[in-house]
């Protein structure tokens, strides 16, 4: 399953229902396979002239639905990277980028877009230089910047080779179980331990469960 995001474009309705297809074939799936999600491109200064917030809480709900897939998502990305495709790629497993690769966060109006790009960027390192220039002012995040805060996980001079192995290591946890080990590290850092040991506990008794089930089969 591919998807293609070109953050040069305004968000529209289209964007929300390639983004809406992609998750609606994944989540048929029950997580067979992956979603590859290559991302490019910056807005214009101008990109939010039209926008209307219900369009905006389309688009981020479409992207949330993205980031809790019960499927693999990998990002390959190119160039400027703002916008749309900032969001989508910062909702992915595993992100790969070119050493070109700068992620932008758009500026309208002489200040940056509020979008929930913000809140995963600073989810990375709210006090960390890099982010807090690029959220306050706009500042590209360079490719080995990137690399340093974990936004992007490799630098690839041959992305297709990188995506090829990404694949391919991506394939150990599947399905819901994906989906629920991805929780549970969003969750650790706002949650206290004891908040996080029964959720913790039931994880661990449907694996057993599952696995005494394989063992009697």
């Amino acid at each position: 399953m591919r998807l293609r995001i070109d953050g040069r474009k305004g968000l529209t309705p289209e964007a929300v229902a390639a983004v809406t297809a992609v998750c609606d074939v994944a989540e048929d799936g029950a997580g067979a396979g992956k979603v590859i999600v290559e991302v490019s491109g910056a807005p214009e200064a101008a990109w939010s002239t039209d926008l209307t917030v219900s369009l905006v809480s389309k688009w981020e709900r479409a992207v949330r639905r993205l980031e809790r897939l019960p499927a693999t998502t990998i990002a390959v990305a190119d160039g400027d990277c703002g916008g749309l495709a900032l969001d989508a790629m910062l909702a992915t497993d595993y992100r790969i980028a070119t050493g070109t690769v700068r992620l932008v966060v758009p500026v309208g109006d002489g200040t940056a877009w509020p979008g929930m790009a913000i809140y995963r960027l600073a989810r990375h390192g709210a006090h960390t230089a890099a982010i807090r220039r690029a959220v306050l002012f706009g500042t590209p995040i360079a490719a080995a910047d990137a690399v340093a805060l974990h936004l992007v996980d490799e630098l690839a001079a041959d992305p297709a080779a990188a995506l090829a192995l990404a694949a391919e290591r991506g394939g150990a946890v599947t399905g819901t179980e994906l989906a629920i080990r991805r929780q549970l590290m969003v969750d650790a850092a706002a949650t206290s331990f004891d908040e996080a040991l029964g959720v913790h506990l039931a994880a661990c008794d449907r694996t057993l469960r599952r696995a005494a089930v394989a063992v009697d089969s």
